[in-house]
């Protein structure tokens, strides 16, 4: 045993203590990173400490054993430390760092309600003090707001960069997301008057190609533009978003409680904690059906199951189907078994979901690869049948397996094929995890660029395009648009005019992604009808 190993006889590590832990690295180097023991167990006689890496994300939580613990910077914890509470209980033990600085960013002032109709100005005078997000976001000088045309009465104010605060993740799917972004929004002020734009007041102008360097794009501001993305969780709607409810973090949600899902011909290592019954937590292998995702206890149990078991496609309606790549649509109320199924699976690799029961407000759109034993599931994404915030998915994921495939993306795609059916512009629950941020920002950018590079002179004038356009037939937010431009780096203010400025490295990575972007949603193949939920009760 190793001498760190020995210390651990003299000085007992409990709950809460921090101390550097050996891990490897990505590039399977050597490193002690700072880590808080959560909990402490004994098999066969040798003790075990369930660690969490600080500033880590916690799917990379582990059991360790204590000869990779470092005994000499071995921190206890404060004594004044008072337990957490809700309603006045007592929690299980005093908050992490990690936790409090999470209590302050959503400690909100309560927003202000803007009449029914009308679309209200963001204030910008608010800062709140944020961990830093995944991806670093290039920062935008602020420029002044321009009106709208007279007739059009939504206030227009150009956003200044929120970036940073905008999608604070607490970690998946390869996708999702969420909790409601609430907006403190001052009342206008009637009759206040603004100068008239410089230029007209909806175009865009995309000059040629004059030089080898760059392409730049006039850009008018957007009409009632606003930095809906703060992604400041509030209190959760307890209908409608998965999202998770923080403040009822305790010992036993922190901690992966699934050792192994085995789910066809795949065994999956789970990320996180999921409320699976508690006799079959302590399991080697969880068994699913993957065609009805029923978990059973063993493998005898999952083949008697499957004599029995008929369905070898998710229930619900097939909506799309080219080549191997099939989605169906499956309503929340008349599947719930499934619905529920679903939604336990997905916690094991999402960190921020819960209310799985409540799963009748929702329609999960799940994704399959179809080979001859049937049709087996790659990911899933679901969205409220109503939603008052324009969102057009609530959770969304691609299992382990299928991650950096495409197939993430994919699924981006499809959801906004079907907000371009319903006629309507979408956005995803914020704020996104850390993977599900990365493909958004991949696919907007891709998505918009995809635009901008398709414009073509008009008559040797140049091309003109607004951002309701681009909106209008992407069906990306005018938000997300504005947002993913500022996170480009590519808009700035000139002589009373927003240019974009689109540079040959900018160009050549966008072909070069197109490039490697081999799956594609095809409109034609796909068969929906959009519902309209408001005139059918409770669903």
């Amino acid at each position: 045993m190793t001498k760190m190993a020995d210390n651990t006889q003299s000085v007992e590590v409990v709950e809460g203590c921090r101390l550097p832990v050996l891990r490897k690295n990505q590039e399977h180097e050597d490193e002690w990173p700072l880590a808080e023991i959560l909990s402490v167990k004994e098999v066969s006689g040798r003790k075990l400490y369930y660690v969490h890496y600080i500033d880590f994300n916690k799917r990379l939580d582990e059991w360790v054993t204590a000869d990779r613990l470092d005994m000499k910077k071995l921190q206890f914890p404060k004594k004044d430390a008072k337990p957490s509470t809700k309603n006045g209980l007592p929690g299980s033990r005093p908050s992490s760092p990690e936790r409090e600085v999470r209590k302050g960013v959503e400690t909100n002032p309560p927003p202000v309600t803007a009449p029914r109709g009308k679309t209200l100005p963001t204030l910008h005078k608010r800062k709140v003090e944020m961990a830093p997000t995944v991806a670093p976001v290039s920062q935008v000088i602020p420029v002044p707001s321009i009106p709208t045309p007279p007739e059009v009465s939504q206030v227009s104010v150009f956003p200044t960069v929120r970036e940073t605060n905008i999608f604070k993740s607490r970690e998946d799917h390869d996708l999702t997301m969420n909790g409601t972004a609430r907006r403190l929004v001052p009342t206008p002020q009637p009759g206040r008057k603004r100068k008239a734009p410089c230029s007209g007041p909806d175009e865009i102008k995309v000059l040629p190609y004059n030089n080898s360097q760059s392409a730049t794009v006039y850009l008018a501001p957007p009409e009632d533009s606003q930095d809906s993305s703060d992604g400041i969780p509030s209190a959760p709607r307890m209908t409608g978003s998965l999202v998770s409810d923080r403040s009822h973090d305790d010992i036993v949600t922190r901690m992966k409680n699934i050792e192994c899902i085995e789910l066809g011909r795949h065994r999956l290592k789970p990320w996180y904690f999921s409320p699976y019954p508690q006799e079959l937590t302590a399991l080697p292998i969880l068994y699913l059906c993957e065609f009805c995702l029923k978990y059973l206890k063993s493998l005898k149990c999952l083949q008697r199951h499957l004599t029995k078991c008929n369905l070898r496609h998710p229930p619900g309606n097939e909506i799309y189907r080219k080549g191997t790549i099939s989605f169906f649509e499956i309503d929340g109320r008349k599947n719930k078994n499934y619905s529920q199924n679903l939604c336990l699976l997905a916690k094991c690799f999402l960190d921020h979901k819960t209310l799985y029961y409540d799963t009748d407000p929702f329609l999960f759109y799940v994704m399959t690869e179809y080979d001859f034993k049937g049709f087996h599931i790659v990911g899933y994404f679901s969205k409220e049948k109503e939603s008052t915030e324009d969102y057009n998915v609530a959770c969304i994921l691609t299992l382990p397996p299928y991650q950096r495939r495409g197939y993430g993306k994919l699924l981006i795609e499809f959801s906004y094929e079907l907000s371009k059916v319903e006629g309507k512009t979408g956005t995803p629950e914020k704020p996104l995890s850390d993977l599900g941020l990365l493909s958004y920002r991949s696919y907007w950018s891709q998505t918009i660029l995809e635009i901008l590079m398709d414009l073509k002179p008009d008559n040797g004038e140049r091309p003109q395009i607004t951002i309701n356009e681009i909106s209008e037939l992407t069906s990306v937010k005018k938000e997300d648009v504005i947002s993913t431009l500022q996170y480009l780096n590519l808009i700035n203010y000139y002589k009373g005019q927003y240019i974009l400025t689109l540079s040959e490295d900018i160009v050549d990575g966008h072909e070069k992604a197109m490039q490697k972007r081999h799956l594609r949603i095809d409109p034609k193949c796909l068969h929906f009808t959009p519902k309209d939920w408001s005139k059918r009760g409770k669903w």
